[in-house]
């Protein structure tokens, strides 16, 4: 799609609608809360939908609507020991920036190593509000690549300057790892919402869960391609004057186009047809 189509897309309507907070919720759930935690949830299916699992591992994240917690920060992760099939919107736990479970009710546990990094980028990111971080294999593949990702292909060309890198430090529960990450993904303008985490998989962040996820989808397809690719050969390089319009005129991240929500409303409703059991 090049930029001169821009102005024959309609923008997106929008997400869909959470249902009605269930009955016996009501009294203890805030109705943005129960919005979140059915998007949350939505998430994880779709994740599942695409291959993007690793047994109960790996972690989606998202901060609860101020207006629903009193101005606290609250996050919303899975429950420790589910696959993502099995995440619904009342299984997911809520926690609050160092990963201590708010919701005492709920039974599941919490993964150490699910928050740490999440917690980090939540709390001095600006606008990260939701963070997604996976292990698929084309990811994983070019995260212990020494290149890194390529600038081969329309995927990677549309992410010129958006993409951190850092290096493998094991496994993700020591608090002292989180500046390193921190000072990668940079601050302010200059900030990078999607990270190669060397040796490990892919990360990304961003003010809505919707553009989160188109933000990863399109490095995860990079990945893809140049997965391909690699067997079939020297690669076609991209130049970086191409790739910075390439990245200017990538329509599905800008907000007059939906910023991602057409897509994800898209993909949920396939999950909805399949199984929408995760709203209930």
């Amino acid at each position: 799609m090049n930029a001169a189509a821009h102005t024959h897309i309609t923008p997106a309507v929008g997400e869909i609608p959470a249902p009605p907070v269930p009955q016996d919720l009501a009294a203890s759930v805030h109705p943005a809360e129960w919005a979140a935690r059915v998007k949350l949830a939505a998430a994880y299916r779709i994740f599942a939908h695409l291959g993007w699992v690793e047994m109960i591992y790996n972690h989606l994240t998202l901060r609860v609507d101020p207006a629903a917690t009193g101005g606290e920060r609250h996050f919303l992760i899975n429950p420790f020991g589910l696959h993502y099939r099995e995440v619904t919107a009342r299984n997911l736990v809520k926690v609050d920036t160092q990963g201590r479970k708010i919701d005492a009710a709920n039974p599941w546990p919490v993964n150490p190593a699910g928050f740490t990094v999440h917690s980090a980028i939540h709390q001095h990111v600006v606008d990260a509000h939701c963070v997604m971080h996976t292990h698929t294999t084309a990811g994983l593949a070019v995260a212990c690549t020494a290149g890194g990702l390529a600038q081969n292909n329309f995927y990677s060309a549309q992410l010129h300057g958006l993409v951190a890198y850092h290096d493998f430090e094991g496994i993700t529960v020591h608090a002292e790892e989180a500046p390193r990450l921190l000072a990668r993904i940079g601050s302010g303008d200059a900030a990078r919402p999607l990270v190669i985490l060397r040796n490990h998989g892919l990360l990304a962040w961003g003010p809505t869960l919707a553009l989160t996820f188109v933000r990863l989808w399109t490095l995860q397809r990079a990945c893809e391609i140049q997965l391909a690719q690699a067997a079939l050969g020297p690669a076609l390089l991209v130049s970086e004057a191409v790739a910075i319009k390439t990245t200017h005129d990538s329509f599905q991240f800008d907000a007059r186009f939906g910023a991602g929500e057409d897509v994800f409303a898209a993909l949920q409703r396939q999950v909805d047809a399949l199984d929408d059991s995760y709203r209930h």
